[in-house]
């Protein structure tokens, strides 16, 4: 079976769709970058150095550091699919993520998207 294309994608590409739709909503690129490093386990630095490095997406998932056990309380529907129900697992943290920031659009409070 062949990848999703979205996982070739870099993921340097995808981060400014993330803050532009953030900031159409009044939220900030502090915030999205919040939401990355929480679910992630980057910090500031290894973020961007990923970036930098125009990593593709799977990559950038599947080597996330310290991904948050706390990303399965995450559910809802985003392109018409659960995010709990994606069977693939690169590609159920790339939903959660866009959940997240689906999340912070809408006006949620961080504290809630961070699920705290």
């Amino acid at each position: 079976m062949t990848e999703p294309r979205v996982f070739k994608i870099s993921f340097a590409k995808v981060y400014p769709l993330y803050v532009q739709k953030a900031a159409k909503k009044g939220r900030t690129e502090a915030e999205v970058e919040a939401i990355i490093t929480w679910l992630t386990g980057y910090d500031h630095a290894t973020l961007h150095r990923q970036l930098d490095q125009q990593v593709d997406c799977a990559t950038f998932m599947t080597a996330a550091p310290n991904f948050n056990p706390q990303a399965k309380r995450i559910t809802g529907v985003v392109c018409g699919v659960r995010v709990e129900d994606v069977a693939n697992p690169t590609m159920q943290r790339l939903r959660y993520l866009d959940k997240l920031i689906d999340e912070l659009a809408k006006g949620k409070p961080l504290a809630k998207i961070l699920r705290s």
